[in-house]
């Protein structure tokens, strides 16, 4: 498949290196040295793939990050050049799919590239549906074709990768209590670091699209010492 990454890094060197790499990959490339500038690229071309160094001069990479989340699904990986834990829970807090820190190996990150590339497509909407594939839970429908929730008002907010993945998971054993490595086993084509915090950053991001109060939660509930059970029965929608 055609895959056009859009890569934003502000040092010459690096992204060269990387723009040449992705197009012996057959990617289409385009670069930018700072936000403003990746905007702009965004605005003019169809992206697949947004490749973000978070330390940018002017706008940062969060805050971009933060940005094409509100208004589109392109898949993001953020890049960094520090070991921080609390930099990357943040990365995915705004809503980046992918996080790698440098140096990294470019086989690595071309498999990652590729592995969210066909999620991002996986999940586009369709031009057309002949039936929707809806799921009810609670006051929620969930477009499983789209990646979208609907409220009864027929209001549609739309879900990352990873939230959309940790949904289909607790929709799929509701009522069962699953552990972070149990969620973490039934979530495919991503990678994990030990001690991976992502699954409660997931957590927080589908409760705050729910409506689901972190500090007296009804959808998902904390189980403390072992995990997150989801409470409600998800059935088709007829």
């Amino acid at each position: 498949m055609d895959i056009s990454i859009l890569i934003v890094e502000d040092d010459d060197i690096t992204r060269d290196c990387l723009a040449d790499y992705f197009r012996q990959e057959q990617y289409e490339v385009y670069c930018a040295a700072s936000a403003e500038d990746g905007e702009q690229l965004m605005h003019d071309h169809q992206v697949d793939l947004v490749l973000l160094d978070i330390r940018l001069p002017g706008k940062d990479g969060l805050t971009l990050t933060r940005e094409i989340r509100a208004n589109s699904d392109t898949g993001i990986i953020l890049v960094t050049s520090r070991q921080d834990d609390i930099e990357r829970i943040i990365g995915l807090e705004c809503g980046a799919d992918e996080y790698v820190s440098k140096p990294f190996n470019p086989r690595e990150l071309l498999a990652r590239a590729k592995n969210l590339a066909r999620r991002v497509r996986a999940a586009a909407p369709r031009e057309a549906h002949t039936t929707a594939n809806l799921r009810r839970f609670d006051d929620w429908r969930v477009d499983l074709d789209r990646r979208l929730l609907l409220n009864d008002g027929n209001d549609t907010t739309p879900l990352t990768h990873g939230e959309y993945q940790l949904l289909c998971v607790f929709m799929n054993h509701a009522g069962q209590t699953l552990s972070r490595d149990q969620i973490l086993d039934r979530i495919k084509n991503r990678e994990w670091a030990p001690n991976d915090r992502t699954v409660d950053v997931l957590v927080g991001r589908l409760r705050r699209k729910l409506g689901d109060d972190p500090a007296s939660p009804r959808i998902i509930l904390t189980v403390h010492g072992a995990g997150y059970v989801f409470t409600p029965r998800a059935v088709p929608c007829s």
